[in-house]
């Protein structure tokens, strides 16, 4: 019977194959990424500078949300609990969010129960408020054969 009499080497991974590729794609990507250049600086043209009095540039506000409830109340908001708008308000508080950022988006939701007649008079509200961007919510539902 024989009888070790040597020790194995133990099995070692050989990380240079590995290593090659990774250098070799990143000078890969290092040539064909295109660094751009300014036209100013082809042209040796110093740009002057100004002060924003406003700040920095905001973020565009999202929708504001209209609801109208089966009772024909119009509130503002997401939220339920909010007091309820007569249309003047409504407009008047449009208006002056429209004035802000004057691509506002306007959401309307009504209940499916309400008549048709006073969803009518919010999207005129809205239209008066001068908002250009004015979606009405509908639930879409598939029927079943």
């Amino acid at each position: 019977m024989p009888l070790k009499t040597h020790l194995d080497d133990e099995p070692t991974l050989n990380l240079t194959a590995m290593l090659d590729v990774m250098f070799l794609l990143i000078i890969f990507f290092m040539l064909g990424t295109k660094f751009v250049e300014d036209e100013e600086r082809n042209i040796r043209l110093k740009v002057p500078s100004v002060v924003d009095s406003r700040g920095t540039l905001i973020k565009a506000p999202a929708r504001k949300v209209v609801n109208v409830d089966r009772k024909g109340n119009v509130t503002l908001g997401r939220d339920q609990g909010q007091e309820s708008l007569s249309l003047e308000d409504l407009t008047a508080r449009l208006a002056v969010a429209q004035k802000e950022y004057p691509d506002l988006g306007v959401l309307v939701r009504g209940d499916a129960e309400n008549r048709l007649q006073r969803i009518a008079e919010v999207l005129n509200a809205c239209k008066q408020a001068g908002i250009k961007d004015l979606n009405l919510r509908v639930r879409t539902v598939s029927t079943q054969e």
